[in-house]
């Protein structure tokens, strides 16, 4: 998987906040936005312009659950595994998933960068359990066979999220 990225990018965020310290994680933010990750390559530019060390806003990036330094795919499938979503069946939907796609255990990301699945602790949506979402748009009452014909749906252009 490629690190690239555009420094012309980079330097047009940092001046956004006029390069200010106190605004890294606005600027992290604002880059994981622009690449759905924060590419290894990014922290000397940003450690040069907001005069903070190189250590410091990586402490910053792995510190937040929300930065990724690895690279996400274009659908970024969210299963909820809070108490309502897990009593209601939400791993059965994560294995049902990462079957369809083929990850592997360790995996979060499809090769072809097409599909990140991720469980997370809560998406505030209990009385809709199980939920996923994808790209942070509500799929409530999934069930494993409902998940594998969402994501062939997203794989055919089906479904905008």
């Amino acid at each position: 998987m490629s690190e690239e990225f555009d420094p012309r990018v980079i330097d047009k965020i940092l001046d956004s906040y006029k390069c200010d310290p106190s605004s890294v994680i606005s600027i992290l933010q604002d880059i994981q936005d622009e690449y759905k990750y924060l590419p290894k390559g990014i922290f000397a530019q940003v450690s040069k312009a907001v005069g903070l060390s190189q250590s410091r806003i990586f402490s910053v990036a792995t510190f937040y659950e929300n930065f990724s330094l690895e690279p996400k795919g274009k659908y970024i499938i969210k299963i909820c595994d809070g108490t309502a979503c897990h009593v209601r069946k939400s791993i059965p939907i994560l294995n049902r998933m990462k079957q369809e796609l083929g990850l592997p255990e360790s995996e979060h990301t499809t090769e072809d960068l097409l599909f990140t699945v991720e469980t997370v602790s809560c998406l505030g949506a209990c009385g809709l359990a199980p939920v996923i979402t994808v790209n942070d748009k509500v799929f409530p009452t999934m069930t494993p066979d409902t998940s594998a014909q969402l994501l062939s749906d997203l794989k055919e252009g089906k479904v905008n999220a």
